[in-house]
């Protein structure tokens, strides 16, 4: 990640562009209308977000939850790697969601009164190649090899939309993004070229142009905190590593020395940073 040309951001903001993008009640509505073409009567004060932050990690996730009438609907973004594993995700946050309608709305789970519980519509937006990708995934089938189990989930695979609808824009922009950020580097550059090209080729251009600078600044802590993780993910590596070595030496008799010695050269550590490591691991005898 080049440091020269990657903008410190505001710690605040805990949007990705998805739920930053949806979070705003006019392009929500046009996800509706993609999702439920049939309710043509539906107005921008008839839908409700009901959780749109991120619930269970200091992180960015891309996940949106609102409801209309009597439906509560669940959407995430599944980005260039497929995972079935998406399907716990949206069971979690449909469980999130849920809590949060009953205490928006004073409703009891432990009083006799039945209480009203919308809808569920599950979906998941995916950015990433389609290939040969179904057009729904169920737990029980991905998990449980399709046997009948005490909760079903279904999740709704939504690809590349129509042409100029508001979901294929947003997923032409994450492509767009892609293809700039293998050019650039996952840095400010990258941002700035995928505006400008979008709101050039009419995408998302409206949105664009209201919210570039913001835009930038969530896509810059996205890079960000993918490097934090890059770090911590390469020195969990690290230490799993030099702990497997140490044990290794106290099983072959080596000494806290000889062991030190071992580590600093095999790690390219300094003598007093490879004696704190051993001494982590070490089992005393």
């Amino acid at each position: 990640m080049n440091i020269e040309n990657t903008a410190k951001t505001k710690r605040t903001v805990k949007d990705s562009v998805f739920t930053n993008l949806f979070g705003n009640s006019k392009y929500l509505l046009q996800l509706y209308q993609f999702l439920h073409p049939e309710d043509t009567g539906v107005r921008e004060e008839d839908l409700k977000t009901v959780t749109l932050e991120n619930i269970f990690t200091d992180d960015v996730y891309n996940d949106l939850g609102f409801t209309k009438g009597d439906k509560l609907m669940v959407l995430m973004e599944a980005q260039s790697t497929w995972t079935v594993n998406i399907i716990i995700r949206a069971l979690e946050y449909l469980a999130n969601s849920y809590r949060r309608y009953f205490s928006e709305n004073g409703q009891d789970l432990y009083s006799s009164k039945k209480v009203t519980l919308p809808k569920p519509e599950l979906y998941v937006i995916y950015t990433g190649n389609r290939k040969r990708r179904p057009e729904e995934i169920k737990l029980s089938e991905e998990f449980f090899q399709g046997e009948k189990v005490a909760i079903e989930v279904t999740v709704k695979m939504i690809y590349d939309g129509k042409k100029g609808d508001i979901v294929n824009q947003y997923v032409t922009f994450t492509k767009v993004l892609d293809e700039q950020v293998k050019i650039y580097g996952r840095n400010k550059k990258a941002v700035q070229e995928t505006i400008r090209i979008c709101k050039d080729k009419n995408i998302l251009k409206e949105y664009l142009e209201n919210k570039e600078s913001e835009v930038v600044d969530i896509m810059m802590q996205l890079y960000d905190q993918q490097e934090i993780m890059r770090v911590h993910d390469k020195r969990i590596e690290m230490n799993s590593k030099i702990q497997a070595t140490v044990e290794t030496c106290q099983e072959f008799g080596m000494n806290f020395i000889d062991t030190t010695d071992k580590i600093a050269k095999k790690y390219s550590l300094s003598k007093d940073r490879a004696e704190i490591e051993v001494r982590e691991y070490w089992i005393k005898q």
